[in-house]
């Protein structure tokens, strides 16, 4: 399945205009990204089919452009191999908390979320049919995802893992996504609050001292939102342990600002132990312009007080024009960015923009 099917449904042509200056005004005066050496990245799906020299050829491009590694989120050794060859670094890019494989659904079905009215995602996914959560309390799961990660970064090949879906299930979507589900998120539904089983509470209770079903509105218990960002946490500081065991990178695909990834996604991407995030700074999913990627970006590179590198993800199909994609580049550079990374097709176009970019 590639990446973000589920958002990639309501693909956006808003009227994305460019806005002067590029630096953000929330830019914070301490970052200088001149000072730091600018690397970008693609996440790619690798086709098995692709031949081997077109592969050398394109890759040369994407290193000559500036592209420095690839997010790969299958394993081809063929792929990585001469990704590596082309002197970019090769990581593989997994699902973490959003599991739908049918072997593990049938085998432990209890280790799925369950939302405040008490529906699994095992057998009522919200929103769309893979949309299939782990509960991060459970400790098996944590081990079953530590065991994956190990297995991976096992192989010669790869230069890292890159987490994706490391959270709970969208309580909130951007707004431009409402329409396609008929739902008006003002306030956070029960159907779509997640992890409410009977592990989440039991261990909230020893916690705090208090059940949580007691409380008349519990999704507004402030220790109760603490306890979830430090689920996540948890989990991926325990993946961060293993990949440097193995001396290899962890990075994050993660939402676009630390606000929004903790109020939509219980998200806390600024308190992990990484090696890079990667926000996915998607300017149409929230009907903002070109300009808010720079917004976004400075509050980030803020938030994380130099603990580890950004790049802007930023999402092709959101832009209108070449000029507007350059304009996303520059905004993100010049607030503090490391680099951006590509969702969508990384074709002789867009190479020659970033070719074009001045940093």
């Amino acid at each position: 399945m590639n990446k973000r099917n589920f958002i990639k449904t309501s693909l956006l042509a808003g009227a994305s205009t460019l806005a002067s200056p590029l630096v953000s005004k929330s830019s914070p005066s301490s970052v200088n990204y001149k000072k730091n050496k600018i690397k970008h990245w693609v996440w790619i799906n690798p086709n098995p089919n692709d031949q081997e020299e077109t592969l050398q050829q394109l890759y040369s491009a994407y290193y000559d452009a500036g592209i420095k590694g690839i997010f790969f989120e299958a394993d081809s050794e063929k792929h990585y191999r001469i990704a590596k060859s082309k002197k970019l670094e090769a990581h593989r890019w997994m699902w973490t908390m959003n599991r739908g494989e049918k072997e593990l659904l049938a085998a432990h079905p209890e280790w799925y979320a369950k939302n405040r009215k008490g529906e699994s995602s095992a057998d009522k996914p919200p929103y769309v049919g893979y949309y299939r959560w782990l509960c991060p309390s459970r400790e098996e799961v944590r081990n079953y995802i530590d065991a994956q990660v190990k297995e991976i970064l096992q192989k010669d090949y790869v230069d890292g893992i890159h987490l994706d879906y490391v959270r709970y299930c969208d309580v909130i979507l951007p707004i431009n996504l409402w329409k396609n589900y008929n739902i008006e998120q003002t306030k956070e539904l029960p159907e779509y609050d997640f992890c409410y089983c009977d592990v989440c509470i039991e261990k909230f209770k020893a916690l705090k001292g208090f059940d949580l079903r007691q409380l008349q509105y519990p999704e507004q218990n402030l220790s109760w939102r603490k306890f979830r960002y430090d689920n996540i946490t948890a989990v991926v500081n325990r993946l961060s342990d293993t990949a440097h065991q193995f001396k290899k990178k962890i990075t994050a695909a993660v939402f676009p600002t630390p606000e929004i990834a903790k109020r939509n996604v219980r998200q806390d991407w600024v308190n992990w132990d990484l090696d890079g995030v990667c926000p996915m700074i998607y300017h149409g999913f929230y009907k903002e312009d070109v300009s808010w990627i720079g917004d976004a970006v400075a509050e980030g590179v803020k938030a994380l007080h130099g603990s580890f590198p950004l790049y802007a993800g930023i999402f092709i199909p959101d832009f209108n024009n070449d000029e507007e994609i350059a304009g996303g580049i520059q905004y993100a550079l010049q607030n503090g960015a490391a680099g951006v990374s590509f969702f969508g097709k990384v074709d002789d176009r867009i190479l020659n923009i970033l070719r074009s970019v001045k940093a």
